[in-house]
Order: structure tokens, then sequence, then C-alpha cells
């Protein structure tokens, strides 16, 4: 049997993750934690969106799952295929509501944009940290990227609060990977 303590940490750090990256949508952190406390209500509730993942049923990372569906609904997180075009990566980063103030795509050279996805996420990654900011991937052991923004100084709360909920976070541009 699981430590009640050990549910209780993972729930108070799935509600901090969902404030740092949406601290003007509690919505976001209400489905994480139903996902979190009530699974098969959150499956119930929210079938059509996980079936387009696959699931209909409950699985060991729902709550995480909820975190970047969440995220998405509300313009804050930008999943990218393993295959996808540079410029398409260009245009879903420039539309979330996370964008950093200053623009880091005059800081890009033509070349990077030849890049293959994985390497052209982490040129991004370099740039967005040039002008204060970061992003991440919160890993869903899949072939895409799930891909936050948020400032550079709280990217190292994001990678705790992750570990501390067992989920990986994956710093974009620096190689940092965490669990």
């Amino acid at each position: 049997m699981s430590d009640p303590h050990d549910a209780d940490a993972i729930r108070a750090s799935l509600a901090e993750i969902a404030s740092l990256l949406a601290p003007a949508h509690p919505a976001v952190a209400e489905e994480v934690l139903r996902a979190h406390d009530s699974p098969h209500d959150y499956v119930s509730a929210f079938g059509g969106r996980l079936a387009d993942r696959g699931i209909d049923e409950p699985v060991g990372n729902l709550a995480w799952i909820a975190l970047i569906d969440a995220l998405d609904a509300h313009g804050l997180l930008a999943e990218f295929d393993w295959k996808e075009d540079a410029q398409e990566i260009r245009d879903q980063l420039r539309k979330l509501e996370s964008r950093p103030s200053v623009d880091p795509w005059v800081l890009f050279e033509v070349e990077e944009m030849l890049l293959p996805t994985e390497k052209f996420l982490h040129a991004c990654g370099r740039r967005y940290r040039e002008i204060g900011a970061a992003l991440a991937v919160l890993d869903i052991e899949s072939d895409c990227y799930p891909v936050v923004g948020l400032r550079a100084a709280r990217a190292d709360e994001l990678t705790a609060l992750a570990a501390r909920a067992g989920f990986p976070v994956q710093h974009l541009g620096t190689g940092r990977r965490r669990r």
C-alpha cells in the first residue's frame, strides 16, 4: 500500500506546478487535481480529449496528461511532433500566452531554421534563455514534445516540483533532464 503522505506530496507538487505555469488560470489546477484525486471521474469528464491520446481508462500519469491538456487548452503549451517543421514550431511558440515580452526570434540565424525538430527546440531554448525566458518539455515518454514557456529564474523550481511529483521535465537549450 502506498504511503498517503506521498500522495499528498504529489498532489501538492502538481498544484504548485499548475500555479507556476498557469497563474491566471485556476481551472488548470482544478483539472490536474481532479485527475489525481478522482481518475475515473476525470476520464469520464474528459474522455473525448483523452481518446486523442489513446486513453480510455485511468493511467499512472493521468494527472500529468491532465496538466498538459489543460495548459494546451489555455494557450500555455504547444505540443510538437518529433518531425515538426521549424516554422510551425516558431508560429506555435509565438502564440503562447506565456511567450516572453522580448522577441527571441530576432536572435535566430537562418541555419537554425533548418535544424531537425529536437535540435531546433534546443536552439529555441538557448535563445529564450538569452532573454531571461525558458522552454521546458513536460515529458510524457512519447514521440512528441509538450513545451511550456516560463521565466528562466523559475525553471529550477519547475524541475524540483516535477521531480517531487515523479514526472520528467527537460529544459530545452541546457540538456538538463530530471525525473
